[in-house]
């Protein structure tokens, strides 16, 4: 599950937005080297494409070359099936971790690109201790817990200040006194990463939703001295299909999952708990991406079905434990 202005963290993706997340693209050829340090003097006009891409940066990540940038959230996931009581089936904490190069295009101006992994954990929502299996309630099977691990969550290519057909980027504000608030949806509909060939005749295709809002000050943003925000709230929210580790088949029903959040102060900042979990498990989460990174992106549907298929080819388990 990202912090972006005209609904540019859809392609980019924090804070869990590419936990569903669309499918792997191919990525965008990166352009020249910008500036390392990308701050000036005076204030950010959101009417000039190089500043209002500036501020855009300055809602994903820092305009400072290689600084990282860690998002951090926690919240519920329930369960909705049509003539049922919903069911409180997790408790969720999920971190971003994240960089920004910086570039420089001769017709395109000023521009930036991030690169970032990213983790949900699942737990149990009576104690709060990380799940490593779970008791489906409508099967009665006991399944192993594949925990959200997505590396990378990368931008396919820099944003700059002129589209390539040369439109203007503009920053797509709500400012009330000194508040500033984005938010958007990103509607998700495509080829399911685990279905079969047949998709176009028997449908069952990948069908979910997610929205982010996100709340800063723009006394803070506008100032273009400033690398980075000093202050950042989030709220995420995800309605999708089932989880592949639930086992739910193809019974009736969808996952609702709502969170709130914000940036903290690097991975120290990162809640204890959290942090013992990826230190054990998920080590190589406790940096970003490399700022030239070219792999395609991960989602938490690729990266099961990335397990599921290892198991079975070593003729082991469909599930997987976490941290694998």
């Amino acid at each position: 599950m990202a912090p972006y202005v005209t609904l540019s963290w859809i392609t980019a993706g924090v804070a869990g937005l590419m936990l569903s997340g669309a499918p792997a693209m191919a990525q965008t050829p990166i352009g020249k080297a910008g500036p390392k340090d990308a701050t000036h003097s005076g204030k950010l006009n959101p009417n000039d494409p190089n500043d209002a891409i500036r501020i855009e940066q300055k809602l994903n990540c820092s305009l400072k070359q290689g600084e990282v940038i860690v998002y951090w959230w926690q919240g519920g996931a329930m369960s909705r099936v049509p003539g049922e009581q919903d069911k409180h089936l997790f408790d969720v904490e999920g971190m971003n971790i994240r960089q920004c190069a910086n570039y420089q295009d001769d017709k395109r101006g000023y521009g930036f690109r991030s690169v970032s992994r990213e983790i949900l954990l699942f737990k149990d929502p009576k104690t709060g201790e990380i799940l490593r299996k779970w008791q489906n309630p409508w099967t009665g099977e006991e399944v192993e817990v594949i925990h959200v691990a997505n590396d990378p969550v990368n931008m396919r290519g820099p944003m700059y200040a002129l589209s390539a057909d040369g439109k203007p980027h503009k920053a797509d504000l709500t400012v009330v006194g000194n508040r500033v608030f984005t938010g958007g949806e990103a509607p998700l509909y495509y080829k399911n990463p685990m279905a079969g060939d047949y998709q176009d005749y028997v449908g069952n295709m990948y069908h979910a939703m997610e929205a982010l809002n996100s709340y800063t000050y723009a006394d803070d943003l506008m100032d273009a001295s400033k690398a980075k925000l000093k202050n950042y709230t989030l709220s995420w929210a995800r309605f999708s299909e089932w989880l592949p580790w639930m086992k739910m088949g193809g019974r009736t029903g969808m996952m609702i999952f709502t969170t709130v959040g914000g940036r903290v102060d690097g991975y120290a900042g990162l809640p204890e708990g959290l942090r013992k979990e990826i230190e054990a498990n998920y080590p190589v989460y406790k940096e970003p991406p490399p700022l030239d990174d070219a792999r395609p992106n991960e989602t938490s549907w690729t990266y099961i079905k990335k397990i599921i298929d290892g198991r079975r080819a070593q003729g082991g388990a469909s599930g997987a434990k976490a941290g694998e």
